[in-house]
């Protein structure tokens, strides 16, 4: 058993845990859950010892142990899998795996690259990857890079192995395939600590729930004794709300036009349109083509032959620069570690950065006191939890950051605007929050928003068209959900029919 005992963690400005105790039992899924900030990833880090409590004990099988790095946790047979994709982009797969253990591979001083490469064989069979262990990571998907992150920590024969999100980058396929290794490793022994922002999926696999709030320990419970609803009001203190948001004012003119896109190799005379005030809703599984036609309409990717017209006139995209300074449409990228933000610059740089060139004197300085105003009303508005403006956004809970993204695009004033995957690992109040903004974005703000999306709640919540992409096609609209409210299941039932 790994047991924290009192387990209390300050950092400046900010109590992230506080008189904490919980434990972990081997042959038990445990997930640890609450809102973004709740002190989820501080616990993880100080059982992984990147962080040490300021008060508090460890225990493992009843023994007081002090873990104060990395080394120390592996040492003491635990591993973890973080949300974040941290791997070497040039370093080979079997390299990546073999990283923290390499010094096992050793004979005469010299490293056995094929006992290694084999090695490594062994865990992406286990994890469902079909690579080779020589192939670099750098040309990888996120996905494979989260499943090549899982088997680094199964080939270390962890007995606490912590999952932090494990599922968010992956399709349905490897979430399947992910699912299968746990209860697999559960039946083992191997204890899993699961944290996760998707309740359905915990209330499916976990043994037992343990929820955090503001720093504080909530509760433990047996999942079998919970319903949805409990987590949440565990989680925010309230039950959450499914409430109907209504209709738009959606205007007949087209504010975006795409004709005849083509990309060589996936789109192939491809059309859309988006209305003003208009909520589009580009539903579909991951790989289907709804990041990558996003992409492509920003300029962040080539387009081999079509027009995209904005307001009706022609537009030429080279760039995102030239999507958001020419035509104001802004991409809220679903990859917000790598292509969102500026994780090591403060939370006000990351806000203000769209909106330099506006806020420049004759000198090319930027006006301090109209990028102050800027910075305090986008803190306050998207209500993002942050000690100073000056705090590093990497320093930030993984909702926070997404709003700072959102927030970026927002002070822009963009008329357009694509968000990809807004409340991926995002915790359930953040969750409202967020699709509060988009809502009266374009009921009181009459921005049009295409939304793309693999939640289908969210997608039926918050569209009033909705597109189902597959195999980078339209396989078929659900266009009616302006006009009457529609039940989850009638929408739902549509769109399964055309994703069969």
């Amino acid at each position: 058993m790994l047991e924290l005992k009192h387990i209390t963690k300050v950092f400046p400005g900010i109590v992230a845990l506080d008189d904490v105790s919980v434990d972990f039992k081997l042959g038990e899924i445990h997930a640890l859950m609450g809102e973004n900030g709740a002190g989820k990833s501080t616990l993880v880090k100080i059982i992984t010892g990147i962080h040490q409590p300021d008060l508090g004990e460890i225990y493992i099988d009843g023994k007081p142990v002090k873990i104060r790095n990395f080394h120390d946790a592996i040492r003491h047979e635990i591993n973890t899998v973080s949300q974040e994709i941290q791997v070497i982009p040039q370093a080979t797969v079997a390299e990546n795996i073999a990283l923290d253990k390499i010094t096992d591979f050793r004979v005469n001083g010299l490293i056995n690259w094929k006992k290694v490469n084999r090695k490594a064989e062994e865990f992406l069979h286990m994890v469902g990857l079909n690579l080779k262990p020589t192939e670099k990571i750098s040309g990888l998907t996120a996905a494979q890079k989260q499943l090549i992150q899982i088997a680094k920590a199964l080939s270390s024969n962890a007995r606490y192995i912590l999952l932090d999100e494990p599922t968010s980058s992956l399709t349905k396929h490897e979430t399947d395939n992910l699912i299968k290794i746990i209860r697999r490793l559960k039946n083992e022994g191997v204890a899993i600590i699961f944290v996760s922002h998707k309740i359905d999926e915990v209330m499916e696999l976990c043994d037992k729930v343990t929820v955090l709030r503001d720093g504080y320990f909530i509760g433990t419970r047996n999942t079998a004794e919970l319903a949805r609803q409990d987590i949440v009001k565990m989680m925010i203190g309230r039950e959450e709300s499914d409430r109907h948001l209504g209709f738009l004012d959606i205007q007949d003119e087209n504010v975006l036009d795409v004709r005849n896109l083509t990309s060589y190799g996936k789109f192939n005379d491809f059309n859309l349109c988006l209305k003003k005030g208009e909520i589009l809703g580009l539903y579909g599984l991951v790989g289907s083509g709804r990041t990558e036609f996003a992409r492509i309409i920003v300029g962040a990717d080539r387009m081999d032959d079509g027009e995209v017209h904005i307001n009706g006139q022609k537009a030429d995209i080279n760039s995102l620069k030239d999507s958001l300074n020419k035509y104001r449409m802004g991409y809220v990228t679903e990859n917000r570690k790598e292509e969102g933000l500026i994780l090591t610059d403060s939370v006000a740089r990351n806000i203000t950065i769209t909106v330099w060139q506006r806020i420049i004197n004759r000198l090319r300085k930027i006006k301090t006191r109209e990028d102050n105003k800027i910075i305090q009303y986008m803190i306050e508005k998207i209500k993002i939890k942050t000690p100073f403006p000056t705090t590093k956004t990497n320093n930030l809970s993984g909702g926070n950051q997404q709003k700072v993204s959102i927030s970026k695009w927002l002070a822009a004033d963009c008329d357009i605007l694509i968000i990809d995957e807004p409340t991926v690992g995002v915790d359930v109040g953040a969750r409202e929050y967020i699709h509060e903004l988009i809502w009266n974005l374009a009921k009181r703000e009459a921005k049009s928003i295409i939304l793309i999306s693999s939640d289908m709640p969210e997608i039926i919540k918050l569209a009033r068209r909705i597109l189902v992409f597959r195999n980078y096609r339209i396989a078929g609209e659900v266009d009616d959900l302006n006009s009457v409210e529609r039940s989850y299941q009638e929408v739902s039932t549509k769109i399964g029919a055309l994703l069969a």
